[in-house]
């Protein structure tokens, strides 16, 4: 008898563990036959300088540390605008500013044009192929119902349409009392509440994404999370105020810097990490005029609103176990405009049926495939004038206080103008400039209009 059970133990287990075995399989089966979910976290005004891994001494952030480390650092990435309008156009347009009609400066509450509809975002992209979509955060691409989230591609909308500073409170407090405009806070297009308490704005941003990983980890999906700061005003909630060496805005990165832990830690606890394509970037460089409670852009010379290598060269992360290669710094210059192609691509996903300017850059984060072709990159200033263009290693700009020419690869802080030692090279690079803005105004398309 005792022999019988035995063997019936015995059976039991292994009829188990072939169980849990295909149980298993099955799983392992269905995250690689599944789409990738893509999830890009999109930061307003830090600067290239103001996370350790990319060199600053005293913000900690471990979390983002620990995504570069398990991801890919891309150390010349660049956004094609130095305000945030523009370079959100041009992330989920995949498009200059001035072909989508966005490249003349921010919009304001006051502001009746946005993002036309008919252009195709990253969203409608992937939905297309199923994906459910949302968008958390700053939206800043049009207020009026016609340019918002949940008609651009988004199912879902929970943020603020301008930038943080566009509120009445917030301009009383710095003097102006004849702001007539309050930040609304919105669900779709509903107004849940004006002028809300910013201090819980990182902290409510990120509970309603981990809420968005939750509920859809069982299909593809696509979150944007658009963190409203450090863009001046900062904020932290009570948990990161004075912790920081670095101040109040070394706080506000710190508590960015937890949200991004939050995500991650989700994507691993919902079994979805490894099928996971996670951005992590800035829409431009920092707002240095307002010095100490501004960021930092590193080596760079310049910051937001110019187009020195501070304003439009930002920190970026790319992660996605067992694709992108763990522990890698990219070097090539990869910008903002390249992301809607190279998540179509990785998602089986059909490019928009409208021009765009980003290529595709999905070999290259993979790590599969040889050095980039060198693709011209040109500099529009932050009212659309065009200012310069990187092609290969040099970099040419025409301001009102001269013409510079860098060798970027050697001189990252823009130091030694170049320009009397190769006119030959600046010469070249005026008629390539001029010639690419003229194709680009030529196909310029219509700004979203009420």
């Amino acid at each position: 008898m005792k022999a019988k059970q035995t063997i019936y133990n015995l059976l039991l287990f292994f009829t188990l563990m072939l169980c849990f075995g295909c149980n298993g399989k099955a799983s392992v089966e269905k995250e690689n036959d599944q789409n990738p979910n893509v999830i890009i976290i999109y930061v307003d005004d830090m600067g290239y300088g103001d996370l350790s891994s990319f060199g600053n001494p005293t913000i900690y952030t471990p979390h983002l540390d620990k995504m570069a480390a398990e991801g890919m650092k891309l150390s010349q990435f660049y956004v094609a605008a130095p305000v945030c309008s523009p370079s959100r156009a041009a992330l989920l347009t995949g498009a200059y500013p001035k072909r989508v009609g966005l490249e003349k400066g921010v919009l304001f509450p006051q502001s009746v044009t946005g993002l036309n509809p008919e252009e195709q975002t990253i969203a409608e992209v992937l939905k297309e192929k199923k994906y459910s979509t949302a968008c958390i955060g700053k939206w800043h691409l049009g207020h009026q119902e016609k340019f918002l989230p949940h008609n651009q591609g988004f199912d879902e909308f929970f943020g603020i349409p301008f930038s943080n500073d566009m509120s009445k409170k917030e301009q009383e407090y710095m003097g102006r009392n004849d702001y007539n405009w309050q930040l609304p806070l919105l669900s779709q297009s509903d107004t849940l509440e004006l002028d809300p308490d910013q201090t819980t704005l990182t902290k409510r941003l990120t509970e309603k994404a981990v809420t968005f990983i939750k509920k859809n980890s069982d299909e593809p999906f696509f979150l944007y999370l658009v963190h409203p700061m450090p863009h001046i005003p900062i904020y932290a909630s009570p948990k990161f105020q004075n912790t920081s060496v670095r101040g109040p805005y070394g706080d506000t990165i710190e508590e960015i810097d937890w949200s991004v832990g939050q995500i991650l830690e989700t994507l691993k606890t919902a079994g979805i990490d490894k099928n996971t394509l996670v951005v992590f970037t800035s829409d431009n460089g920092p707002w240095k005029v307002f010095k100490t409670e501004g960021g930092s852009a590193g080596p760079l010379r310049g910051a937001k609103g110019t187009t020195w290598e501070g304003g439009q060269r930002v920190p970026c992360i790319v992660r996605w176990p067992g694709k992108v290669p763990a522990g890698t710094v990219q070097r090539q210059v990869i910008t903002n405009m390249d992301l809607l192609p190279t998540i179509a691509n990785l998602c089986d996903a059909q490019l928009p049926k409208k021009k765009i300017d980003g290529r595709d850059v999905s070999n290259t984060l993979l790590g599969t495939g040889q050095n980039l072709d060198s693709s011209p990159f040109l500099y529009y200033a932050s009212n659309g004038k065009l200012e310069g263009i990187r092609d290969g290693k040099y970099k040419l700009l025409q301001l009102e206080e001269g013409t510079f020419l860098f060798d970027l690869e050697s001189d990252i802080s823009e130091e030694y103008n170049l320009f009397e030692e190769h006119p030959e090279k600046v010469a070249l690079l005026k008629e390539k400039m001029k010639k690419l803005d003229s194709v680009i105004s030529l196909e310029r398309r219509t700004v979203g209009s009420l």
